[in-house]
């Protein structure tokens, strides 16, 4: 397996970044892939599926480059650089650090993606400009679009994972975040199944970055900077969530039972709009009285406002639900 000897001083100062490219770059993994986790996701394949795959069509150059830095168990390095140490990097200037690669640099990490030597056809000095051209693309035309919504729902997760942390510390926070991950204790983060050398990380910047593709990745560019990109878990498109137990509505009502049951990660007022079908003033007001009875609490995240149970609301929850 493949871990990573964390310290102290390392956990105490890691962070979570908000990442446009990562987004992007999550984004095209699922385009290139044509799979969906949900059928939020798939509704967003259906719309942008079509359109990417006629523009690899054209281009037969590019198709094969992306599919070379994807690999089977490890991406060209090139393609996904460690996000900056800014708490939002911009777009422009994080896909300025592909399409500035050097040549060489992208040509030599795919040979590590590949697991072997490059195609003659990738042997050429364009790689890097086709790769961001790729994502550019992929981020304006794919992306951006819902950019907003996506964003409350890395924020929502961010705060739900920090919360676990005062909780539970940093095992609760850490094992369900990406496939194969998880706590071990003595300072040792296991990042992966695979069979990767540990790598010591003493002193060096840790970040987290959420995505909202089901994708996820690990990245480093120096021995100063690491990163764990891993799919957040507020997607919109949440189905097979539990029914509001018949007591819980009678108690409550339904339409306010519906907003507290989905209350168990953070959610803005817009998420819980599009998730309940209800109107924006009729959630405000489901939100005003749970407010008043304390059974939920509301938290700011930049910009946004998030609402969640409190202990309380849990412990009702709990109790109706027969849990």
């Amino acid at each position: 397996m493949g871990w990573w000897q964390v310290n102290a001083d390392t956990l105490a100062g890691s962070r979570f970044v908000v990442s446009t490219l990562a987004e992007a770059i999550a984004s095209l993994k699922t385009l290139e892939r044509g799979t969906a986790a949900h059928p939020g996701e798939r509704a967003w394949l259906d719309a942008h599926l079509p359109a990417y795959r006629a523009r690899q069509a054209s281009d037969p150059i590019t198709t094969l480059l992306i599919r070379a830095a994807l690999g089977r168990s490890w991406n060209a390095d090139f393609l996904t650089p460690t996000p900056s140490d800014d708490a939002e990097p911009v777009f422009e200037q994080e896909l300025a650090r592909i399409r500035d690669t050097p040549p060489e640099a992208a040509r030599a990490d795919l040979t590590v993606s590949l697991g072997g030597p490059l195609p003659a056809r990738l042997h050429r000095g364009d790689l890097p400009q086709r790769t961001a051209d790729v994502l550019e693309w992929v981020w304006t035309q794919a992306v951006l679009p819902s950019w907003p919504r996506r964003r409350r729902i890395i924020e929502a997760d961010v705060i739900a994972r920090t919360a676990r942390l005062s909780q539970g510390g940093w095992a609760a926070t850490l094992d369900d975040m990406r496939p194969g991950m998880r706590w071990l204790g003595e300072n040792r983060l296991q990042i992966s199944t695979y069979d990767y050398p540990p790598r010591e990380l003493s002193g060096a910047r840790l970040m987290f970055v959420p995505v909202t593709p089901s994708q996820t990745w690990v990245s480093w560019d120096t021995a100063h900077r690491h990163a764990v990109v891993y799919p957040c878990s507020g997607a919109l498109a949440e189905s097979g969530r539990a029914p509001v137990p018949e007591a819980l509505g009678r108690l409550l009502g339904p339409a306010r039972a519906n907003v507290l049951m989905l209350l168990d990660t953070p959610k803005s007022t817009t998420q819980l709009v599009a998730l309940t079908g209800q109107g924006l003033g009729s959630v405000g007001r489901h939100l005003k009285v749970l407010l008043d009875s304390r059974l939920v609490r509301r938290r700011r995240a930049g910009r946004s406002v998030f609402y969640d149970r409190t202990d309380a609301g849990q412990m009702l929850v709990s109790a109706q639900s027969g849990g």
